[in-house]
Parts: C-alpha cells; structure tokens; sequence
C-alpha cells in the first residue's frame, strides 16, 4: 500500500484538507502535514532562522494531522527528514483556493510543496482551484481528479526533476469540460502599491490591485482554464534555458578579469568586469 503525504499552503483548517484525505485514502494510508497559517505567496522557502514547533492536529477524515509553525516546504521536507517515519511515495500539496498558473508558479506555496518533495526525489502533485464570483470550490470532485492523477502517477513514476501542476477551473463539475495537458502560460499583473499613513503620519504600504489576468492562449494552462477545462501542467526544476546555454557557448567568455581603478577626487574604487579570452 503506497503512502500518501497531504500538504497545502491554505493552512490545516482549509476545507480541501477532508476531501483530499478522503479521496486518496482509497490509494492507500494517508498522513496530512499542514502549516499552522495561511503562508500563500510565500514562494520556495526553507525556515533556517528560527525553532519550528509540531503539534497534532485531530484526524481528518480518519488521516493523522500534523500541524506546524513553518512554510509548506518545511511540512514536507520536516516529512522526509524523520518527522514522518514512513517516507511517502507521493506528496500532494493542495488543494489551493485560488489558481496557480502561469507565473504565479514562482509565488505559490502550494507548488513550494511540490518542488520540495521533487528535491527529495519524491513524485509531487500540486493542485489548486481558480474562484470565481460566489464559487469557492466543489472539493469532493477536484479531490476525486486528484486521486485520480495520483492513480496514474504510482502506477508510472514521474522523470526526475519532474512535477504536476493542476488548476480545475471555477465551474461546477457538470460544466467542466475535460482534461487538457497544457504548458505554463503569460500572466498578466496588475499590482498597484499603495501608500496609507499610519496614526503616527508614518508611511506604509500595501501591494493591491486587481488579480492577474492572463493571456487564454491556446495549449496553455490559462487558456484552457478560460475554456472550461482542467489543465495538467508538467513542470521541470531543471530552469536551464537550452536555447540560451548553447547561443552563450559562442560568447568569448573564457576568463573574467576585474579591473578596479580609484575615482579622481573620491576613496572609491569601483569594479569593472572587461571580458578576455585567448584570442584578445
């Protein structure tokens, strides 16, 4: 029976928790390993600079809880160092409220998760759920889809470095469309920085704005999202641009020399990088 590691960005208490436990516990035995708080945004952090604390949590939907004060990386990767004694064969991170396509693949601590059980050379699902006006989520069938996934993913392994990203549109299950294998898409931002006075008249700000919009291209995870479909996006950790590596195979790039020369009338002494190789 595989073991099954349940991680989110959303906290312990999101309602996705229960569905996903459920689902998956029909694969196998099921452990749920949650942060304490909402850590969405928090990108791929580690939490080196202070304590971490675990606590248990009561069971969801007959799956152990864990329940700790750090990032969603860190519930997996304290999973994998000894927290957890049964080393999972599959970590599932989700399901987030709101969607994580395009760029926001950087931001989200939902895939965090994922590329963390990636590094440990664990097969890793990310899933999240777009919301729209007055639709928070149908749970038990984005959960059903995941298990499903997670099906396919013990039974044929996933290449090394490599992940899942799912996004389920913000429809009922009965107006979804299918299943779509996509590629990351453009994200449109829109932040605006806000500026507010504290009572003190002191400054401060907030990153506001509309939520991103998104380019509805064909063949990508935003657009099929805008078409009503799930999309299933495979995602590398290996960032190498190889167009880029091989044009960079040309430049004259064979020994860097820094050069630093004072500033008439100052103490500075800046560096400047001149390029050399053999045939200069």
């Amino acid at each position: 029976m595989p073991h099954i590691l349940i991680t989110n960005d959303d906290g312990f208490e999101a309602p996705a928790l229960s569905a996903l436990a459920r689902a998956l516990r029909e694969l196998g035995s099921v452990t749920v390993f949650a942060p304490d708080h909402n850590w969405s945004a928090a990108g791929h952090t580690k939490t080196m600079h202070k304590p971490l604390r675990i606590s248990q949590g009561p069971p969801l939907d007959g799956a152990p809880l864990l329940v700790t004060t750090g990032t969603p990386s860190d519930c997996v990767g304290l999973a994998l160092l000894g927290i957890v004694p049964e080393r999972p064969d599959l970590v599932v991170s989700g399901i987030n409220q709101g969607s994580n396509m395009g760029h926001d693949v950087t931001y989200s601590g939902t895939l965090a998760a994922a590329m963390e059980a990636t590094v440990y050379g664990i097969p890793a699902i990310a899933a999240s759920q777009e919301l729209g006006d007055g639709w928070s989520g149908d749970w038990s069938f984005a959960a059903g889809v995941i298990a499903t996934l997670a099906r396919q993913t013990l039974a044929h392994g996933l290449p090394h470095n490599c992940f899942l990203n799912v996004n389920f549109p913000a429809l009922p299950a009965d107006q979804v469309r299918g299943i779509q294998v996509t590629r990351l898409g453009q994200r449109v931002y829109r932040d605006v920085l806000i500026k507010r006075l504290d009572p003190k008249g002191r400054p401060y700000y907030w990153i506001g704005g509309d939520p991103p919009a998104g380019e509805p291209e064909q063949g990508t995870d935003i657009g099929a999202l805008a078409h009503g479909y799930i999309s299933v996006t495979p995602l590398n950790l290996d960032m190498t641009d190889q167009a880029q590596l091989a044009m960079m195979s040309r430049w004259s790039l064979d020994l860097q020399i820094l050069e630093t020369r004072q500033v008439p009338g100052t103490s500075e002494v800046p560096g400047t990088w001149r390029a050399f190789s053999e045939q200069s």
